[in-house]
């Protein structure tokens, strides 16, 4: 008996997704909870795992955008007998007759070809023509992919360092100007953008047209969060088992100016100002496939410990590919530190329909005047990006500095309701 791996619903907008990559090969036995395939929407990468044990067909090669619920592998239940050879035939059969033009050596290949039987498991479809087209030999090849896989890219970069010695010798006189842009456009590699991609540079053109986004900084002086961090960072992780970050003490801030000014924690939905009373704070983490933007929900009630615990377990969840969609809707109000990046100062993009985001950045030594002294201090540029059809200056302005004064003296966060 065979079961259907299928691709999820993962959201009432969500339609399609990428089959990003095939964690187990063809072939494969699995077992029930094993993960065997990745999928990438325009909102979140997730990981699929085997709800059955048994051999492994691929039906459809990773890369492929496929429609929500469709059929994309089946595993054999091993009940004595192993998977026949009409099974995979879906996976293997379409291959066969596109890599070889003629009709009797497709079974058995010339000597140029020689690589093929070596890389059934190292290479798609795709790639393998690709490789037979230039008579390429796989063992010269470096795969950046999963397990060592070469990918279209590889072959490219390849080919592009083989360009200068190949094109010299056989047209001299007639074709010097042709050769510069054959060796212009082979050094040029064109990739498809991802879901996630589209939709970030969707959001991001939206936010442009639809807001009256203005941008207001400020600078914190560090010395009092530093302190208390290196003070209480040994206790702090030996009872809660996470460290003290610098997010939750901006998180706190950022929660205590809200209430101060809520039309920042508030959206307008056509010619209505909706104002939201609970503080669910989206937090901006980078991954290897765009920016990630889960949300904290009402922050305003969690601890330091609760936020610190709450985004380390973001961060892992993001980087297996085991993130809710439902963990990235919902917010009222963004961070986003470029400063683990070493940005010095950035303008954020508002992550529309909210009205507010907070720019945070790197801490560098800078001096200041203090009592009339000039004196050396860790400091940190921040930044608002806010709409100016619902948010005043002045209230951009009085909400920076109220974000500063409990950055700059953490204590009133811990006594103040």
């Amino acid at each position: 008996m065979a079961v259907e791996i299928r691709i999820p619903a993962v959201g009432e907008s969500v339609r399609e997704a990428v089959l990003a990559q095939w964690m187990k090969q063809n072939g494969d036995e699995v077992h029930r909870g094993d993960p065997i395939l990745v999928i990438e929407t325009d909102k979140v990468t997730l990981e699929i795992t085997a709800e059955a044990d048994g051999i492994l067909t691929i039906q459809v090669e990773a890369g492929v955008t496929v429609p929500v619920g469709s059929v994309v592998g089946l595993i054999q239940e091993k009940s004595g007998t192993p998977i026949t050879g009409d099974k995979k035939q879906p996976v293997d059969i379409p291959d066969e007759p596109k890599e070889s033009s003629p009709p009797s050596p497709s079974m058995q290949a010339p000597a140029s070809s020689k690589p093929e039987p070596e890389t059934d498991m190292m290479v798609g479809p795709a790639v393998r023509r690709l490789i037979n087209a230039h008579h390429l030999n796989p063992s010269d090849l470096i795969g950046s992919g999963p397990a060592g896989r070469i990918t279209k890219g590889d072959i490219l970069l390849h080919l592009e360092n083989q360009t200068p010695s190949a094109p010299a010798p056989p047209k001299t006189e007639l074709e010097p100007p042709a050769v510069t842009p054959l060796a212009t456009n082979e050094s040029v590699i064109r990739k498809p953008m991802s879901p996630i991609r589209k939709r970030i540079a969707e959001r991001l053109l939206e936010a442009r047209r639809n807001t009256a986004m203005l941008t207001t900084f400020n600078e914190i002086d560090m010395t009092r969060v530093m302190a208390i961090r290196k003070q209480h960072q040994d206790t702090f992780k030996k009872k809660h088992g996470t460290s003290l970050g610098m997010m939750s003490f901006f998180i706190k801030a950022c929660v205590s100016a809200l209430k101060e000014i809520p039309e920042i924690n508030a959206a307008i939905e056509g010619e209505t100002i909706v104002y939201h009373q609970a503080c669910h704070i989206g937090v901006a983490v980078g991954s290897d496939r765009g920016l990630v933007v889960p949300v904290i929900r009402n922050a305003e009630n969690q601890s330091f410990a609760g936020l610190e615990k709450t985004i380390v377990d973001f961060v892992d969840r993001i980087r297996a590919g085991k993130l809710n969609l439902a963990e990235l809707e919902g917010g009222t109000f963004t961070i986003s530190n470029g400063g683990v990046y070493g940005s010095l100062l950035s303008t954020p993009i508002l992550n529309t329909p909210q009205s507010g985001i907070l720019g945070m950045h790197k801490i560098e030594k800078r001096p200041v005047v203090i009592d009339d002294s000039i004196v050396i201090r860790p400091m940190m540029y921040v930044a608002l990006s806010y709409d100016h059809r619902i948010v005043d200056g002045q209230g951009a302005v009085t909400f920076l500095k109220r974000v500063k004064e409990c950055i700059e003296d953490p204590e009133r966060m811990m006594v103040e309701v």
